[in-house]
């Protein structure tokens, strides 16, 4: 069994809700691995799957779970599936694209890391966590009502011009 299949099978129940005995384990190594980063200013994590779980002192799935977790904010993704104990793997870091991945992940306890604040200014934090927020915004046109002047500028009603056509 590959390393992803082992953490999809330990994170969630048969019926695909958590498991939340796991989920307690994994979210303090995870923060930890998260708060030596950014503490350390580190940039690229690489070695084989194995040698990544020594470093941060956890299980090779858990690894397989932490690449899951960031592997959108990578400039090129992993391909988890493959993963196996002596897979290498090279994690290049964005700090604001991970930034960003955790707004939009909603992972509140990441977020609130002290360690953020020594890679960016509040203010900073601020407009990356507004700019995350916004780009999921969906903006609906103004709808035109009937008796409005048409946009295409003929000064006609909009049911007397555009409108009428089905425009």
């Amino acid at each position: 069994m590959k390393l992803y299949e082992k953490w999809m099978e330990l994170a969630y129940n048969n019926d695909g809700t958590s498991n939340k005995s796991h989920w307690d384990k994994y979210l303090p190594l995870e923060q930890t691995v998260y708060e030596n980063i950014l503490e350390n200013k580190t940039t690229e994590i690489s070695g084989t799957v194995a040698e990544i779980a020594k470093q941060f002192s956890m299980p090779t799935e858990f690894v397989a779970g932490f690449i899951d977790g960031i592997n959108e904010a990578l400039p090129e993704e992993i391909d988890v599936e493959k993963l196996k104990d002596s897979t290498e793997v090279s994690i290049i870091i964005n700090f604001e694209k991970l930034y960003k991945q955790m707004v939009e992940y909603k992972a509140q306890h990441l977020l609130d890391l002290p360690q953020w604040e020594g890679i960016f200014t509040e203010e900073k934090r601020e407009e990356l966590y507004k700019e995350q927020r916004n780009s999921k915004t969906i903006v609906k046109d103004k709808k035109i009502g009937r008796n409005e002047p048409c946009t295409c500028g003929s000064g006609k009603k909009y049911k007397k011009c555009c409108g009428a056509n089905g425009n």
